[in-house]
């Protein structure tokens, strides 16, 4: 081989290293197991490619006959944001909730029992916990995703779920940096823009990567947000003064920086995903979160050959991207040393940590009485991108397991009170939603309701930020399928 055929090769094959790539189905590709074999370290799994833990398991092993030390990546945050459970809804709690109860050691047993699961299906980098702090309560998508708005609650349970992750032989990724919490807009959707003073974002956004640094946090998922304050030009994700300067040089973090998905609108629809993730690179971040909404061989090729180009043409550092592919092979072969707790004694004494969990995150105000047939509304908000769309939630299922006979209806945007009373006749109504604050004609159904029947149930499953109403009021901190159990559990225990 000569040594330009071999740098090619060795670019080819360290551009390939940086990417962490989705596919469709629930087995590999072939094309998927060939860039793996020639390079590719990093795989990233949605709730697609997922229909049962036996069936995941059998992928993963799939994908490491070609390589033993391919990071195998999941969104899995517990909670709202599911993709291990994305059919059934979560077994865990999420942040909210955890925060709630602000036991530090419960968060960590909680990751601990997840990222068990998580490794015993063979997945080994898991991109959470977020540690953004939900300083604004109108986050379109942080919310119950953040342990809550208290800067140091927020610190303090990031690091306890980083050390119960990764004690699992999971990575944790916390994210999104420098802080998405004071966001009113989605980077699914569009930039996000965070103007705060410097002082502001050292006493708030960042106390929790601090921690999560403290924590060995084997890696950094960077935000698709503009913090002027810190470079008035380029989103985080894309910026050398926020990736390199302040989360390396600054706060001395030596692990592995992932993207946010790059095909989010905050970047595609500015820059574009292969100019994007050259930019990405260059400005310190090691490996490029791809495959949410893009995933096909031809945007590993793209993406590959833009890196690539990016190095012969002098943009890109060839030295950078060599750093970066460095770092993820680093990470990789840290997974595969890692040691993974016996997942029998270990589940066997941890199976229904999310249950209690959850029951310890409630917050009932008002009186409790017995129902018998009552009738569950759910009163649905579109579901931002990051949580989805087909995972279930709500009371009613776990209601109709503990009382037989239980009714229900969904009401979309702009359902009515006036549509809930018609259907539920003279049963009791139990109305459930999520974060109605952010939403009007929620709470204009909801006081409707409350006023023509006040023995009404309400179930918050989001943020609860409104005064409790009803005759009983629950704020669960969160829609996993966890949490509707544990308000079922009340409503029927009366």
């Amino acid at each position: 081989m000569t040594v330009l055929a071999h740098r090619v090769d060795t670019l080819t094959r360290d551009a390939l290293a940086v990417l962490q790539p989705g596919f469709e189905g629930t087995t590999a590709p072939a094309w998927l197991l060939r860039q793996v074999a020639e390079g590719l370290t990093a795989v990233g799994l949605f709730g697609r490619n997922i229909a049962s833990p036996e069936q995941l398991a059998a992928l993963t092993a799939q994908l490491r006959t070609e390589r033993d030390d391919v990071l195998v990546a999941i969104d899995e945050e517990g909670g709202d944001v599911t993709r291990l459970e994305v059919r059934a809804g979560s077994s865990f709690p999420g942040n909210l909730a955890l925060g709630a109860v602000d036991d530090t050691a419960l968060t960590r047993d909680v990751a601990r029992e997840l990222g068990r699961r998580l490794a015993e299906c063979g997945v080994n980098l898991n991109w959470a916990p977020s540690a953004d702090v939900n300083s604004n309560p109108d986050n379109p998508v942080i919310g119950v995703r953040s342990f809550g708005a208290d800067t140091h609650l927020a610190a303090r349970h990031t690091a306890a779920y980083v050390e119960g992750l990764q004690a699992a032989g999971v990575a944790a990724c916390t994210k999104h940096f420098p802080g998405h919490g004071d966001t009113n807009v989605d980077s699914h959707h569009a930039l996000p823009r965070i103007d705060v003073d410097l002082d502001t974002l050292a006493a708030r956004e960042l106390v929790p990567f601090k921690a999560a640094i403290e924590a060995g946090t084997k890696a950094v998922m960077s935000a698709h947000i503009l913090v002027p304050a810190l470079d008035p030009t380029r989103p985080a994700t894309l910026s050398p003064q926020i990736l390199t300067g302040l989360l390396r040089k600054e706060l001395g973090y030596e692990g592995l920086i992932v993207t946010d998905g790059m095909e989010m609108n905050a970047i595609a629809g500015t820059y574009g995903i292969e100019r994007g993730s050259v930019l990405a690179i260059a400005a310190g971040a090691d490996a490029i979160c791809v495959g949410g909404g893009l995933a096909d061989e031809g945007t590993v090729l793209r993406l590959r050959d833009a890196l690539v180009a990016a190095v012969r043409e002098g943009t890109l550092p060839e030295e950078r991207l060599a750093d970066a592919a460095a770092r993820v092979r680093a990470l990789a072969e840290w997974t595969r040393r890692a040691a993974v707790p016996d997942a029998r004694q270990e589940g066997s004494r941890a199976s229904g940590i999310g249950l209690t969990a959850a029951r310890r995150a409630l917050v009932v105000t008002g009186a409790r009485k017995p129902l018998s047939t009552p009738y569950v509304a759910t009163l649905a908000p579109v579901a931002n991108i990051a949580v989805g769309d087909e995972t279930p939630w709500g009371v009613a299922a776990e209601l109709a397991s503990l009382l037989p006979g239980t009714a229900a209806g969904t009401y979309p945007q702009g359902a009515t009170a006036a549509e809930v009373l018609a259907a539920a006749g003279d049963r009791t109504v139990v109305a459930v939603v999520r974060d109605a604050h952010r939403h009007p004609w929620m709470t204009q159904a909801l006081d409707a309701l409350v006023a023509a029947r006040p023995d009404t149930v309400v179930v918050e499953m989001g943020l609860p930020r409104a005064e409790p109403r009803g005759a009983l009021h629950i704020a669960t901190h969160g829609a996993a399928r966890v949490c509707g159990r544990a308000a079922a559990e009340v409503i029927a225990g009366g």
